[in-house]
């Protein structure tokens, strides 16, 4: 509660300062209001930057001035503003594109691209989007399967497993940086606070052009960056909470300064969320997610760090910094049933209680830095990008109960994950009137090790997964390293005014060395006094080539209006950690020896690429925006898990077909409609040459989200829904994942120096089961009872956010 008086204070602190001889207003562009806006004062120093909102405040003496307002990609205006003492006036400023200007992004071929030019689905979910979602409470997981038409939906807990583009895996970058790593963790959607994230760029369908991993598509998540004015804050606080319990209650705060002069500009972020309990639609509180782990009693810094340097008219260099660290606070977890009673007979003795304690708690640490430099205007004409990036992480999970081979009796264990990751990324490109020519090389590594700590058996069971206490730790996967080198080539020929041709081709060689392992299957048995020694699964070294090439054309209809179609390739590396390190092992005597096994020498690592097809269309204007793609994907191989939770890579084709597309209405009353949607079907084919329906853990179920909403000056008001379709497999006598629907309500009202920012999520109180917990059910159905894996969806749920710029 002490949280809660804190944030009234500074609520009701911010309401009653007031400003003299002040302008404020709002920058509006041609559908949404613009973040990152400068304002300057003509003849002054003063200066202001447009806020998440679009809003900005300046205080002046008294007097006549003439604001110069800018964005880039949209033409400047000139506004001219009286001040009388002691007088506020408030403007609405529209600025328009520049002739023939559409929206610029880097996530389509590596250099800014006009989207008109694209022959592809290109999505931009602008900061005043993200932001609005945030203050009013929802997940960033959720917000993106709300506002990206091809992202499936969120998972609510810690993963983002399944979560996929198109019906497969995205590759996620923050300032074009990966996130991904060879080894398969779904935590790339919890790595930045969205109060840092300026906008995100989405490419749907398959493609190479930053490298392996994104055969669904890519997600950039772009950071906020400093303003070339005067020092500028903002300050955020927020309360979350569904009213059930008093422990039923997240707070929020959150603090950014930016600054800057003509050759310089920086900006810092720091954001700070607490979480305890969450509740359903029943009232009772949501049980632990025990697999991959969720955010009850989690506890997350983001700090965020950038600056742009320009050291000469035609070169600049800037340098983001991240500190990031999401980790379990708590100390009431799921009760499992003494002796794991519940666990395995008896699920009415599942509940949530207090007396939890781990040597190893629920963690998610990224520490990344990337530099980047751009210098135009060199070895003839060119322009050169060099990218720097390195990042550290590691992941710690929830304890886990497991079989051993001897003796015959569940164990618990934590594992922990580390994975080092740099890169180094050059490309160049040269314009020419009628020719656009795009390469370059990329360069990375990545390292990788897995310990898992392995608790007191006794304490651990008798306290049903209560008390875990540490007694071995173990390796939990092969360590490994991959190194990969490639080359590529991108060009873009404007064949008339109205038609414009590209294609590429990208040469990848993965380069990948595994250590030797003992599989888990001896390992167990030796930590708790089973056996003395095991023969090691033996590692060693492999390289995988790949060949990637794409090609579209782009037809311009008019200026609003383009028509698209494209053939592209992608890739995946399959998991060598979930991979390799897979063996039978027999205790003779004293030593666990090896039977079968899959190792590096028998069974050379297996790259996975899939082809699409793809063709779409997109109208864009000020008031109605329309785009919509039909595309097919078809890969060679498929990859599942097996029931010892690694994977198994078969020779069978899977394909999706699918539609995506989305509708906007924004009328300059204020008015606003639009909805998106996804429909997708996934099979793999049979030995017979006929098609099934692929397997519901990695399928993805089709989804349709819509918004109907007013923004005024003052005051703005949005309901939005989202329905995910119920979907099914051809496994057995068919499985089945359950849809649900959810509506929610946001709103934010100017209060003097700021805005508050208000929202209700899932309005209707909607009790639901999420579809990753539907999926973890089959996925490990055969260790437990399926409700220890019931995770309802988070019932009704109030949020209040007051956010100040100054």
């Amino acid at each position: 509660m002490k949280n809660l008086y804190l944030i009234a204070i500074l609520i009701c602190g911010f309401i009653f300062t007031g400003k003299a001889q002040t302008v404020t207003g709002k920058v509006i562009g041609e559908t949404a209001p613009l973040a990152g806006a400068n304002i300057k004062v003509d003849g002054k120093t003063a200066s202001a930057t447009t806020g998440a909102d679009g809003s900005f405040e300046l205080k002046l003496t008294e007097g006549a001035y003439k604001l110069q307002v800018s964005y880039v990609g949209y033409t400047t205006v000139i506004q001219k503003v009286s001040l009388a003492k002691n007088q506020t006036v408030n403007l609405t400023i529209n600025l328009s594109p520049k002739a023939n200007m559409q929206e610029v992004v880097v996530v389509s071929s590596r250099k800014p691209t006009k989207i008109s030019e694209i022959p592809g689905t290109v999505w931009v979910v602008d900061g005043a989007k993200i932001q609005e979602q945030a203050r009013a409470g929802i997940p960033f997981k959720q917000t993106l399967a709300q506002l990206i038409p091809s992202l499936d939906a969120g998972p609510e807990g810690r993963t983002n497993y399944g979560q996929n583009q198109r019906g497969r895996d995205a590759l996620v970058m923050i300032d074009g940086v990966s996130l991904n790593s060879t080894r398969g963790v779904s935590r790339q959607f919890e790595s930045i606070d969205p109060f840092n994230i300026e906008r995100i760029e989405v490419l749907s369908g398959a493609s190479a052009v930053y490298g392996g991993g994104a055969t669904g598509g890519i997600i950039n998540i772009i950071t906020k960056k400093g303003q070339d004015s005067q020092p500028s804050f903002t300050t955020q606080v927020g309360v979350r909470s569904g009213l059930k319990e008093k422990s039923d209650h997240d707070v929020r705060v959150a603090q950014a300064i930016s600054g800057g002069s003509k050759d310089w500009n920086g900006r810092i972020g720091m954001a700070f969320q607490k979480n305890n309990a969450a509740y359903g639609a029943d009232g009772k509180q949501i049980f632990t997610d025990i697999t991959q782990t969720d955010l009850q009693y989690n506890q997350s810094f983001d700090f965020f760090g950038s600056t742009e340097f320009k050291l000469t008219e035609y070169q600049k260099l800037s340098v983001n910094a991240q500190y990031y660290n999401s980790g379990y606070r708590g100390d009431k977890d799921l009760f499992l049933g003494t002796n794991y009673a519940g666990l395995l007979s008896n699920p009415s003795l599942l509940e949530m209680r207090n007396g939890y304690a781990s040597d190893v708690d629920p963690k998610t640490s990224r520490a990344n830095i990337n530099a980047n430099y751009q210098a135009s205007d060199i070895l003839g004409g060119q322009t050169l990008y060099v990218q720097a990036a390195a990042r550290n992480e590691q992941f710690s999970f929830h304890p886990f109960p497991g079989q051993a081979a001897i003796p015959q009796r569940l164990y618990s264990s934590s594992s922990i994950q580390n994975t080092n990751y740099s890169a180094l990324k050059l490309v160049l490109n040269k314009d020419w009137s009628r020719l656009n020519l795009t390469y370059g090389i990329d360069a990375d590594n990545e390292n990788f090790n897995a310990q898992q700590a392995l608790f007191d058996r006794t304490k651990a069971f008798t306290s049903g997964g209560l008390n875990n206490t540490t007694i071995a730790t173990i390796a939990r996967y092969p360590n490994f390293r991959v190194n990969g080198l490639s080359g590529f080539l991108q060009a873009q020929v404007k064949v008339a005014d109205f038609l414009t041709l590209s294609g590429g081709v990208r040469q990848q060689r993965m380069f990948v060395k595994v250590g030797d392992f003992v599989g888990t299957a001896a390992a167990v048995p030796l930590a708790y006094g089973v056996g003395r020694t095991a023969t090691a699964i033996a590692g060693g070294e492999n390289h995988y080539d790949v060949n990637l090439l794409n090609a579209g054309l782009v037809f311009k209809i008019s200026a609003p209006q383009q028509a698209w179609f494209n053939f592209s390739q992608g890739f995946n590396l399959a998991d060598p950690a979930k991979y390799y390190g897979q063996g039978t092992y027999t205790l003779a005597g004293t030593n666990w020896n090896l039977g079968n096994s899959i190792n590096v020498g028998s069974s050379p690592l297996t790259g996975i690429k899939t082809e699409q097809y793809e063709a779409g269309y997109r109208y864009r204007t000020g008031v109605f925006n329309a785009q919509v793609a039909g595309f097919y994907a078809l890969s060679d191989k498929n990859v599942k898990t097996n029931s010892t939770f690694n994977i198994e890579v078969f020779d069978e084709k899977v394909r999706n077909i699918g539609v995506e597309g989305s509708l906007s209405l924004n009328l300059k009353n204020g008015f606003e409609a639009g909805a998106n949607g996804l429909y997708i079907k996934t099979q793999k084919q049979n030995t017979d040459g006929t098609w099934a329906l692929q397997d519901l853990t990695v399928a993805s179920p089709s989804k349709i989200a819509g918004y109907l909403g007013y923004n005024g000056k003052v005051f703005g008001l949005k309901a939005q829904v989202f329905h995910s379709f119920d979907s099914k497999d051809d496994i057995g006598t068919g499985r089945e994942l359950k849809g649900y629907t959810t509506v929610d309500l946001l709103g934010s009202v100017k209060v003097f120096t700021g805005s508050l920012s208000f929202g209700v999520q899932n309005l209707l109180n909607k009790n639901y089961q999420t579809i990753w917990s539907q999926r973890s059910v089959l996925l490990y159905q055969a260790l437990a009872k399926p409700e220890t894996f019931y995770y309802a969806g988070r019932g009704r749920t109030y949020n209040l956010t007051y956010t100040l710029n100054y």
